[in-house]
């Protein structure tokens, strides 16, 4: 089986849902031959401090540079994380983040209880990386101009990914090219990226 090869290790960050199997992050650490992923909270679920400890825990197991495959709750994650911590990253993919602002169906935390664990205010500094934000026009978790603010506020890039939901199975993905492609990208940095057989 061809892997991806990236000259950076690409750190997957998965938001509240932790592993799902088909989701496009778990199809992508499949595919890439330098892969780690912020393993499954097993406490303390919803408390974004220690979500954030679990990012820097896995960071500190990895040599040279990273980039950062973050999704939902995932890119909020990472945004607390950059303001505490310092790593060698060569830059973050930002998929889908949620608008904490927004009222969310009624299987997903409400906004007070992530209040409560730490998860707002968000940081509004600009990213020490590189970044790109990819948001949908009907995610049923943010709105696109809420993406938008966030790229403003963080220096990201901002990609339109169209009517895709939150960017996961129930939404149709599964496996998501783009994202490979925006890796790439970020990748392109630290050399040229090329495939390689493993």
């Amino acid at each position: 089986m061809e892997k991806l090869f990236t000259h950076a290790t690409i750190l997957i960050i998965p938001g509240l849902r932790d592993h799902v199997e088909e989701h496009w992050q778990t199809h992508l650490a499949a595919k890439l031959k330098k892969v780690r992923t912020v393993k499954p909270a097993e406490s303390n679920k919803l408390n974004c401090a220690h979500r954030v400890a679990r990012i820097q825990a896995e960071l500190k197991k990895i040599k040279g540079p990273v980039i950062l495959a973050a999704h939902s709750a995932g890119v909020l994650m990472t945004a607390h994380w950059a303001v505490k911590h310092q790593a060698n990253i060569q830059g973050a993919l930002l998929a889908a983040p949620p608008d904490l602002s927004q009222k969310w169906p009624e299987n997903y935390p409400s906004p007070e209880l992530l209040r409560e664990e730490g998860w707002d205010p968000l940081p509004q500094e600009k990213l020490p990386f590189p970044s790109i934000i990819v948001a949908s026009t009907n995610d049923h978790l943010a709105s696109f101009e809420s993406a938008a603010y966030l790229a403003a506020l963080w220096g990201s890039d901002l990609v339109n990914a169209g009517d895709v939901g939150h960017l996961n199975p129930a939404s149709g993905f599964g496996e998501w090219p783009l994202a490979e492609e925006l890796i790439l990208k970020l990748d392109q940095k630290c050399g040229t990226a090329e495939i390689k057989t493993a």
